[in-house]
């Protein structure tokens, strides 16, 4: 009975790493989305701004 827990118990606990660990690599992909389109807002704006600037003459 003692064995059967402990089975139990462990393979519970890998169900919930190997989770937890999905989780993550998600979050770190949704992360890296966010990341890349800050960076081409920002480059837009520079682009923007630049524009203006020079047409302005």
């Amino acid at each position: 009975m003692q064995n059967k827990i402990v089975n139990t118990f462990a393979l519970l606990l890998m169900a919930l790493t190997f989770t937890s660990c999905d989780v993550v690599e998600a979050i770190f992909k949704a992360g890296m989305g966010v990341g890349i389109f800050i960076v081409i807002a920002v480059i837009a704006l520079i682009v923007f701004l630049i524009s203006k600037l020079g047409g302005s003459k």
